[in-house]
């Protein structure tokens, strides 16, 4: 027959101080320790350096790619059809890019880091919010590299450095905001595999049945009416209006307004599914 020991007081006080500590995290220190977790996510990808290989080399292979495939075919030549394209890859890479922050969340659940975190008297947010923070710069380097890719090809956008910076911060707030819908899914998933395969059904088809590549106009009207609906497609006009003319549209205030509806939709959604493991 097994004896079952009880906790001594001295373990019984120190949970209880855990406890409270968790309980009297400020927002200064919460925001503090979001920032330490962003560092330590920053310093896992320069150990991990294949963690930016889909931001490295991605822009500059579907640029080059797309540019040479369909330039003559849809535009007459590549010069032509980079104003059109460019806009469009960098949605699309900073789109795809955000979908590794569930697949990573997942991999970290499965090898056992957040059980260490229960431990600590952190804000249970700020294991979230900080690789979300650190995928920020990510994000910068994949629409900087496209803009880039563009420029050795000859792309001159007309919006002059400000209207890129603008297409650049724009492109990087929407793919922050989407990142919490595959937060969400890194949580509930099974494995990161599932996370990976979720993702890219959700988000491949938004953003090829969009008008990152092709005008509306040539498209049929039962998918021009689809892609005139599609929230990436108003992204991918709003970056267009801001490189190539410095023009703040009405695309602009419809991107931000479904990043808003994306954040308070997802957001609570990860926290509270995220807790559960915590």
């Amino acid at each position: 027959m097994s004896t079952v020991i009880a906790p001594t007081r001295e373990v019984v006080q120190a949970a209880e101080r855990v406890t409270a500590a968790r309980r009297r995290v400020s927002l200064g220190e919460t925001l503090g320790q979001t920032l330490m977790m962003a560092w330590r996510a920053l310093k896992k990808m320069r150990r991990n350096p294949e963690q930016f290989f889909d931001v490295a080399l991605q822009p500059l292979l579907f640029t080059a790619m797309f540019a040479f495939i369909f330039g003559g075919a849809i535009a007459g030549d590549v010069a032509s059809y980079l104003p059109l394209m460019i806009p469009g890859i960098v949605a699309q890479t900073v789109l795809t890019t955000c979908m590794a922050t569930g697949t990573q969340l997942r991999e970290d659940m499965e090898k056992g880091v957040f059980d260490r975190f229960k431990s600590l008297p952190i804000a249970r947010i700020a294991p979230l919010a900080g690789p979300m923070v650190a995928d920020l710069l990510r994000y910068t380097i994949a629409a900087t590299l496209t803009f880039a890719m563009g420029l050795v090809m000859g792309y001159r956008p007309d919006g002059g450095p400000a209207g890129v910076l603008a297409a650049i911060l724009l492109a990087v707030v929407t793919g922050w905001s989407l990142a919490w819908a595959f937060t969400w899914v890194g949580t509930i998933a099974r494995s990161a595999q599932a996370v990976q395969g979720i993702s890219m059904m959700i988000l491949f088809p938004l953003t090829f049945l969009s008008n990152a590549f092709v005008p509306v106009e040539t498209l049929p009207g039962w998918l021009a009416a689809f892609v005139r609906i599609n929230p990436v497609s108003h992204l991918v006009t709003a970056t267009r209006d801001l490189a190539n003319h410095a023009l703040v549209s009405g695309e602009v205030g419809w991107t931000l307004l479904a990043c808003v509806i994306v954040i308070a939709i997802f957001a609570p959604l990860s926290v509270r599914s995220y807790k559960r493991h915590m």
